[in-house]
């Protein structure tokens, strides 16, 4: 069946970098819109950023400028580069799939990743 498994995430300190991966496997990866999602204790779910099956690509007003999502075709990767990282920051982070036919920029995925703990410290 589908997998989306992610890593990358940990404790880091306020202003430093982080990069995410999200593996798929189990599905055409380019038939895909793929996005990160993040969700800390008491506070709803949001589209953190999404990346079409064409390379389009959506940002939070919250992350942007400081995030960037990218995929790999040949490694069936997906990742989420963190720059300059606040406490706000801090969430569990999931990668999520959905067919190219549906919006990328929309929180409508229906295909999950286990998520990735991101603690920011300051």
């Amino acid at each position: 069946q589908v997998q989306l498994v992610e890593s990358g995430g940990g404790l880091v300190q306020a202003g430093v970098s982080l990069r995410l991966s999200c593996a798929a496997s189990g599905l055409t990866f380019s038939r895909y819109n793929m996005g990160w999602f993040r969700q800390a204790p008491g506070k709803e779910r949001e589209l953190v950023a999404a990346i079409s099956w064409n390379g389009a690509t959506y940002y939070a007003d919250s992350v942007k400028g400081r995030f960037t999502i990218s995929r790999d075709f040949t490694k069936n990767t997906v990742y989420l580069q963190m720059n300059s990282l606040k406490p706000e920051d801090t969430a569990v982070y999931t990668c999520a799939a959905r067919l190219r036919t549906g919006a990328y920029q929309s929180p409508d995925y229906d295909t999950w990743g286990q998520g990735t703990q991101v603690t920011v410290s300051s």
